[in-house]
């Protein structure tokens, strides 16, 4: 069970997917979970060795971020294994046994807390079972554990659409403005906005301030706070990291134009490390 040999047979069984065999693929995957499982129990008997690595909030994941230059070394154990499941519950998807997916999609969760992809995929499901009360909690969640920005987007695309269905069309309207304002590319997101044009859900028809007003009323954050500023300060860590500085200095850009430029900076402070080296032809303290 080297991670090395897992992700080999991850690859295996997403061909499998990929050549319309769901049924080969999710044996192949089952196979995997088992003898995952009975390698962690083996070898991580309780639960705290077992998720030393998962943050349950995003604040204590930032603060780790300040000493540790990559924290997705801490993950070795579960980044593969949240895969796994993925894979799975997609599989069981296919096969239309939505029960086995929900499970799968529990599992990763809890291999991966802060990816909250699987969060939102789970959400979808229990919509579809019809189980309306988990799938708001599940995109409310969303909001208090993002570390994407992508994550928040979809959280508030599925309000929209709640909200729409449910005969509230100023709150949906509000929903889709506060994603907009994220400026994050999104296909739902764009769907939806399509959609709402030159209806009652159309954003363009109330303000910042109405939009705030009516989510607030709603139990929902309105997107002008430090928890989006600081997803999009470490999305533009990511996109400097990787030679993309143009979206870098945008996202940094937004981050600020929503808390300032005083808390703007404390929040960089926090994200990054105090011993970074600054990039190649930047002067320090402009990276």
């Amino acid at each position: 069970m080297s991670q090395t040999t897992m992700t080999d047979e991850l690859e295996r069984a997403e061909g499998l997917m990929l050549q319309g065999q769901p049924e080969q693929a999710r044996d192949l995957l089952a196979r995997l979970a088992e003898d995952a499982e009975e390698y962690v129990d083996r070898n991580c008997p309780t639960t705290d060795e077992v998720q030393w690595f998962s943050f349950p909030t995003l604040f204590e994941r930032l603060a780790y971020r300040r000493v540790e230059k990559d924290p997705r070394e801490l993950r070795d154990v579960g980044e593969p294994l949240d895969r796994l499941y993925s894979d799975l519950a997609l599989a069981c998807v296919h096969s239309g046994d939505y029960e086995a997916a929900m499970e799968a999609l529990k599992r990763a969760v809890r291999w991966n807390p802060m990816d909250c992809s699987y969060r939102l995929n789970l959400a979808d499901l229990f919509r579809v079972a019809g189980d309306v009360q988990e799938y708001l909690a599940l995109t409310y969640g969303v909001f208090e554990r993002a570390s994407d920005a992508r994550h928040l987007v979809r959280a508030f695309v599925n309000f929209s659409g709640w909200f729409a269905s449910t005969g509230k069309p100023r709150a949906a309207a509000a929903s889709l403005r506060a994603a907009r304002a994220l400026d994050v590319p999104d296909s739902a997101l764009e769907a939806a906005l399509d959609q709402a044009a030159g209806t009652d859900r159309d954003p363009d028809l109330i303000d910042d301030a109405e939009m705030r007003e009516l989510l607030a009323a709603e139990g929902l954050p309105d997107g002008a706070n430090a928890d989006i500023a600081v997803c999009l300060l470490m999305c533009a860590g990511d996109a400097a990291g990787a030679g993309e500085r143009d979206l870098a200095a945008d996202l940094a850009l937004r981050a600020r134009d929503l808390v300032g430029e005083p808390a703007a900076k404390a929040l960089l402070e926090l994200i990054h490390e105090s011993d970074a080296e600054p990039a190649e032809g930047v002067p320090h303290g402009e990276e």
